[in-house]
């Protein structure tokens, strides 16, 4: 007789066999696959003829601390990180307590809006903000000639094009941790800002000593999401600038991109394992600094 025990791992594994064979084929096969590719001279011609590929270690992770465009992505990512992931939270936040506090009527119109450009296509948007902020006919430079300014080419300059694309990206992102700071915002019992303002504390001193420390789980969600985002960004300089100019949108997801196509796969792979070594540290840093305190 088969115990009930072994009858239940039996039917559970009969149950998880799929997903574990499609987690197998689909996801830790190619991610090993490429692990062993990042420490081989492995190009789009060595496909036919597998066999000639070399072994060359960590040739391919050395190679990355003298290649002047690598460094010059994982600046301008480092770039986006450091000002988009605050600049996103910041504006979350304060939409979320508007939408949460301030905002009586058509609260759930204001959400859909705040939403919208998170579902929306990135080449529509693309579309957009190259119109609002073309050098000539561009509404932003349009503004800005009303009150006698001449404004720049937004991505064409060395020194705003990466900027503007952080813009872009905060604006599109901020949706989403809208949402969950509103979801955030719920949670803090009404309670607690009755019984502060009876004690007399006002909006600011509410706001530091009840909200945000009540939304650090909240935040920390927040920052972790949204840096792993920005440290893959690819979308924004694909569609808007290609990296130009001066390579000073090309980020480190579009570099590897490129190396693909070009055929150095090898070489892209061991790139990617780099990004992913570095999400996992400012994962961890992240958690340290802003994990709930006990």
């Amino acid at each position: 007789m088969v115990s009930r025990a072994t009858h239940r791992t039996v039917v559970g594994w009969t149950f998880a066999l799929p997903f574990a064979v499609l987690f197998l084929v689909f996801m830790a096969g190619p991610v090993l696959a490429s692990l062993g590719m990042s420490l081989t001279d492995i190009r789009s011609t060595d496909l036919r003829t597998p066999l000639s590929v070399g072994f060359i270690g960590l040739d391919n992770y050395a190679q990355l601390f003298t290649d002047s465009r690598f460094i010059q992505a994982a600046w301008n990512t480092i770039q986006f990180v450091v000002i988009g992931v605050p600049l996103t939270i910041v504006l979350a936040l304060a939409v979320a307590l508007g939408i949460d506090r301030g905002i009586t009527r058509f609260r759930t119109v204001f959400r859909v809006g705040y939403y919208l450009p998170v579902v929306t296509s990135i080449v529509a948007i693309a579309v957009v903000w190259r119109f609002l902020l073309h050098p000539d006919s561009g509404m932003v430079n349009g503004l800005l000639r009303l009150v006698g300014i001449n404004g720049p080419h937004w991505l064409a300059d060395e020194n705003l094009a990466l900027p503007s694309l952080i813009v872009m990206a905060a604006w599109r992102g901020m949706g989403t941790l809208m949402v969950i700071f509103l979801a955030g915002l719920q949670g803090i019992p009404r309670s607690l800002y009755e019984a502060a303002e009876i004690d007399g504390a006002g909006p600011w001193q509410r706001l530091r000593s009840i909200t945000l420390p009540m939304l650090r789980p909240t935040m920390l969600f927040a920052a972790v999401i949204t840096g792993i985002g920005y440290l893959q960004v690819f979308e924004e300089p694909f569609v808007m600038t290609q990296g130009t100019p001066l390579d000073r949108t090309l980020t480190v997801s579009y570099y590897i991109y490129n190396q693909f196509g070009f055929g150095n796969y090898g070489y892209a792979a061991a790139m990617s394992y780099v990004l992913f070594s570095v999400i996992v540290a400012l994962t961890v840093l992240q958690f340290r600094l802003l994990r709930p305190k006990t």
